[in-house]
């Protein structure tokens, strides 16, 4: 059975949970050799036990995904096991949830870092691995907040993800004529971690559809612009909320 990645290598970060543990999920379906990435090592590793128990081929590596050191750790680790680096999918992210006036410098650094430079990161540690492969994608996580002012707060997240927007199409056009393509996915509200105390009904009523969207929801979508089937697509950015961002 001719499998969409059969053969293929791919890093996906924030693996443990959420987006990425479905993301993760969804490529070894398809034949990929998946390296989990994320700093909470037990819950990464029952992830990509988790594949491995279905059959799928995984492994998971601890990853700080604002370090410079953690990164070129992972990406000669994957190749040192697997030979080559085919997609990168960054997609760990933390956000805040006040207004601009009350959150701490320091905090609103700690999400910058994590969700946005973090992306500069990974590209940055993988593009030499992805160039030589002549056929790499990365998939960006951005967020439909990266587009859209939201409610007005969680001034961190925006400036993060729409970070993430723009250095997506940036990379695109730097590499696309080096065999790799670059695409940013923008989630609405998605039933994960990262939602935490945040009252789910009001998510709910605000979202045209009237539902939540599930980790693999996103997840088919990221696999679907890692495939060969959006060979054409580089820059681009798809927008998968519910309906939020056509009001």
């Amino acid at each position: 059975m001719l499998l969409k990645f059969n053969n293929r290598v791919a890093i996906v970060t924030g693996a443990a949970s959420g987006i990425g543990k479905l993301t993760a999920t969804a490529f070894a379906e398809e034949g990929a050799r998946v390296v989990l990435a994320d700093i909470n090592e037990e819950a990464g590793e029952a992830a990509a036990n988790l594949i491995r128990r279905a059959g799928g081929e995984a492994i998971f590596i601890k990853l700080d995904v604002t370090s410079e050191e953690d990164w070129a750790n992972i990406v000669e680790k994957t190749v040192e096991k697997y030979g080559q680096i085919d997609i990168l999918v960054n997609n760990a992210g933390i956000g805040d949830t006040e207004r601009i006036e009350v959150v701490p410098y320091d905090f609103y650094k700690k999400v910058i870092a994590i969700s946005q430079d973090s992306v500069f990161l990974g590209m940055k540690a993988c593009a030499e691995e992805l160039k030589k492969t002549g056929n790499g994608a990365v998939v960006n996580v951005s967020s439909m907040f990266g587009i859209a002012g939201g409610f007005g707060t969680a001034p961190a997240y925006h400036a993060a993800k729409g970070a993430v927007r723009i250095l997506t199409k940036s990379t695109a056009l730097a590499w696309a004529k080096e065999g790799v393509r670059v695409n940013s996915v923008h989630p609405g509200f998605v039933e994960t971690p990262i939602l935490g105390e945040i009252d789910r009904q009001a998510l709910i009523a605000a979202t045209p559809m009237g539902r939540l969207g599930q980790p693999e929801d996103i997840a088919t979508v990221i696999r679907f612009l890692a495939s060969d089937e959006a060979n054409f697509m580089t820059g681009a950015e798809i927008v998968v909320d519910g309906g939020y961002t056509a009001q």
